[in-house]
């Protein structure tokens, strides 16, 4: 598992997690990391909920047959995929618009959401929690998450203390 991040903390949290490798994509090369990284292959799945300048890195890094997993726009900019490119290296684009499942399938999203509220309860997953709130504090959560800042969720908690920030 290779996790791409930006900034120490991220980083810092990336192996507290478990990642293989973390590479910070400020101050490195992600392209260059990962292929060194698996002897030029690159990375058989990449999850990208960021898309813009990291979509395109990720396409500089997929494996031959490999499969990009688009969750979002995070960055604030949609990709062009160039599709010469997938054809040439033979990757897949796969897009998730977990959203999109309340009106297609939303016994899909109850059933995922039984299987995670299980999975937490067991103690078998546990988010990432980097902050929490106070509900006079949400603006200014909001938009420390839009600026990449935030490392894990940031929790608003109605009636929370002031001080508790």
């Amino acid at each position: 598992v290779i996790g791409v991040v930006g900034g120490p903390r991220k980083a810092a949290a990336a192996r507290e997690l478990g990642c293989d490798l973390v590479v910070d994509r400020r101050v490195e090369d992600v392209v260059t990391v990962v292929k060194e990284a698996t002897g030029g292959r690159g990375a058989d799945v990449v999850y990208d909920p960021v898309g813009g300048d990291a979509f395109t890195q990720s396409t500089k890094c997929v494996a031959f047959e490999g499969r990009i997993l688009v969750v979002g726009f995070a960055s604030g900019t949609i990709p062009k995929a160039a599709l010469n490119h997938a054809l040439i290296k033979n990757y897949s684009i796969v897009g998730l618009h977990w959203g999109l499942y309340n009106a297609k399938d939303p016994d899909a999203v109850r059933a995922c959401h039984d299987e995670l509220t299980k999975l937490a309860a067991d103690g078998k997953v546990k988010p990432l929690i980097g902050d929490r709130v106070p509900l006079a504090g949400a603006a200014d959560a909001v938009q420390r998450v839009a600026d990449g800042t935030t490392t894990g969720r940031v929790v608003v908690e109605p009636g929370a203390p002031e001080e508790r920030r």
